[in-house]
């Protein structure tokens, strides 16, 4: 009975080991709906379940078995590309969110610093609290006299170093408290003030009105929801974000790199992890790994 007992146990043990002993970063596919913590936290619950782990609580901040953390946040009404790293426990963490090995919080902070790419799609003639398709209607204003040539000519004025208003339904925060959360229980909020962001590309991709697709490129910091807001008053209107992906986060992609969820396994992580040791952070280890060729998804799909 022993024996059976030890030799049932000893797949866990190794399965927890070999999970235990990740280091380096790998890309996920968030789909819409769920924060960038839920979904954080239900890729560790998976990880920590296959490894054997009876009731894994990935909320727990002390003593975890696993330690990961996320890129960037991505709005819970978007989708896309986010990127994780992980460490193993031995490691001290350098930051509570983002997560990483030794000099990992320096990995995470290059990727940051690496552009963005997002497809978004807008609503001309309705302006909301979020400035997204979550939030309540709070302006309605004509947009018929708005035309192609309109918005790629206001865009110009979007493109390059440009200084940008935060929305206060963001993950910024006033005295240790998320701006959203504070809006939500009913706080006054005053808006952060415009700080410089940069866009390397944005071209109008296609106009049907109401609605208009915009292709970007941008670097850290910058709110595709603020750009289309503000691009809606250019145009002596108002607009919101209806749909948005991140199709690119440093040098991750949607379509090369992103494991969906139904790839969310101790093997497919390791096949995709990049990893980089202490000696290697002096170099360039920011290159992700070739693209999948075991089936990553590599369609985009339009959120609403």
């Amino acid at each position: 009975m022993a024996g059976n007992i030890g030799s049932a146990a000893a797949p866990i043990t190794s399965s927890l080991s070999k999970l235990q002993a990740l280091n380096g970063l790998f890309a996920i596919y968030k789909k819409q709906g769920p924060t960038s913590a839920d979904v954080l936290n239900a890729l560790k619950e998976a990880l920590l379940k296959e490894a054997g782990v009876q009731n894994p609580n990935p909320r727990k901040r002390k003593k975890q078995s696993l330690k990961m953390g996320h890129g960037g946040t991505l709005d819970s009404a978007a989708s896309g590309v986010l990127g994780i790293s992980v460490q193993s426990n031995t490691q001290q963490a350098e930051a509570t969110t983002v997560v990483g090995i030794g000099n990992g919080t320096k990995m995470l902070s290059t990727m940051l610093a690496g552009s963005k790419k997002y497809v978004a799609v807008g609503e001309l003639g309705k302006a909301t609290d979020t400035l997204d398709a979550t939030g309540s209607v709070i302006l309605e204003k004509d947009f018929e006299h708005i035309t192609r040539l309109d918005i790629e000519d206001k865009l110009k004025a979007f493109t390059g170093d440009i200084m940008q208003v935060p929305p206060l339904y963001s993950a910024l925060k006033k005295d240790g408290q998320r701006l959203s959360v504070l809006l939500k229980k009913g706080h006054k909020v005053e808006a952060k003030p415009a700080r410089p962001v940069t866009v390397y590309n944005l071209t109008l991709q296609e106009f049907k009105p109401p609605h208009f697709t915009l292709d970007i490129e941008c670097g850290g910091g910058f709110y595709v929801r603020s750009l289309v807001d503000d691009l809606g008053k250019a145009l002596s209107s108002c607009a919101h974000v209806k749909e948005l992906i991140r199709t690119k986060q440093g040098q991750f992609t949607l379509e090369e790199h992103a494991l969906h969820e139904e790839q969310w396994t101790l093997e497919r992580i390791l096949f995709s992890l990049q990893p980089c040791s202490e000696s290697e952070q002096a170099l360039d280890c920011t290159k992700p790994p070739e693209a999948d060729t075991l089936g990553t998804h590599s369609e985009v799909k339009m959120k609403t």
